[in-house]
């Protein structure tokens, strides 16, 4: 509670915690912005199947927003918790990747920033409050949602969805 007290009475001390903790979100979307649509993808080739009443596909692996771990895609090189430090690592491993020095996209820290900066504004423009914390979800959600568009042109209803309902009551 005493932490809460202080960002609560604290705005420069609320903006920072609002930023830092969009950086972290922000290193998460990453995971969003590149996995949902696969998911997505998946999920839509398995009701086709199921349509067509082919042979389900046998998963060879689990694939979700959390498994399996990050890994570098040309090598193959399993991200450790050090290398996963939003915009740090990013610049500390000089934006490639520490076993094959393939280059890391601009991208990644890019959306982390991103999400820090909007995260700081939507902190200092609301002040500390519940109304603050929803717009922060919202901005984290658009932000998303906007990078899969931009990237597949859709917008996927686990986002839409709960960002809709969470607009309107706010």
């Amino acid at each position: 509670m005493q932490l809460i007290d202080f960002l609560a009475g604290n705005l420069p001390a609320f903006v920072f915690f609002a930023a830092l903790l969009g950086l972290l979100i922000g290193s998460f979307l990453n995971v969003v912005i590149y996995r949902l649509p696969k998911i997505m993808l998946r999920e839509w080739q398995n009701q086709a199947r199921e349509v067509l009443e082919l042979p389900a596909e046998q998963a060879t692996e689990t694939f979700n927003l959390v498994l399996p771990h990050s890994s570098c895609p040309h090598c193959g090189h399993q991200i450790k918790a050090w290398e996963n430090i939003p915009v740090v690592s990013y610049l500390f491993l000089g934006g490639k990747c520490s076993s094959c020095k393939a280059p890391i996209s601009k991208r990644y820290p890019l959306i982390e920033l991103t999400c820090g900066l909007l995260s700081g504004y939507v902190a200092y423009y609301f002040g500390f409050g519940w109304q603050a914390a929803g717009m922060l979800v919202l901005t984290w959600g658009l932000l998303a949602m906007s990078l899969i568009d931009c990237d597949h042109q859709l917008l996927p209803d686990a986002l839409v969805l709960p960002l809709l309902w969470l607009g309107l009551i706010l």
